[in-house]
């Protein structure tokens, strides 16, 4: 299948330091700047095993899987992202390795809405109900009025009708319970990474080691 190229450079791919371990989750644009700049190589699986390519090389590849795809068919194979390059398409990774990276990655995370919603496990920390990104509303714990900041101990994710139903007000205020306490987290336990998406089965050797 062959993905819109907007689609395609917001796919996402797992970035790997030297050492071959999870730093973070990128776009697929993101990887493909690593790729360009040759600081990056793309880590592929193919029955059970991995390979590493240069930016040249999966270019290459990725030009024989297309012609194979559009001769045979994908069959069962899992669904692949692309983009379009001025002269043909070339497959989105899965995995890319920094191959200019010799330090064990800090465990501070970026406080963005992203590492938020996988802290949150994708709930609302009011109702527990699962809400996809788009619709997820960032809540106040204790509100800005009554001196709150925005920070990762005060801030979590909740539904509109949550956020809504509880307002200017603390939970204690409204009668509503936390499902967890808001924390910093450490390491990638944070990465974005939605364990439903195929993806998850090549990225798992590296979030688990």
């Amino acid at each position: 299948m062959i993905a819109s190229d907007r689609q395609g450079l917001n796919a996402q791919v797992l970035l790997l330091n030297r050492f071959y371990m999870a730093m973070q989750v990128i776009t697929a644009r993101q990887s493909f700047i690593l790729l360009y700049r040759d600081v990056a190589e793309v880590i592929d699986t193919e029955d059970g095993s991995f390979y590493n390519y240069s930016f040249s090389n999966w270019q290459a590849l990725s030009q024989l899987r297309h012609e194979d795809e559009q001769e045979h068919g994908l069959g069962d194979a899992p669904r692949t992202d692309w983009i379009r390059a001025p002269r043909q398409l070339i497959e989105v990774p899965r995995i890319v390795r920094l191959t200019e990276f010799n330090q064990v990655p800090k465990s501070t995370l970026r406080f963005n809405r992203s590492n938020l919603y996988a802290r949150d496990n994708q709930q609302c920390q009011y109702c527990g109900k699962h809400i996809p990104l788009s619709k997820m509303s960032l809540d106040h714990v204790i509100p800005r009025s009554q001196g709150g900041g925005t920070s990762w101990e005060n801030i979590v994710c909740s539904c509109v009708r949550c956020n809504t139903s509880k307002g200017g007000r603390t939970p204690k205020q409204a009668h509503m319970k936390l499902l967890n306490k808001p924390h910093k987290p450490e390491g990638f336990a944070a990465l974005p990474i939605n364990q439903a998406n195929d993806k998850f089965d090549a990225w798992a050797p590296f979030l688990n080691s």
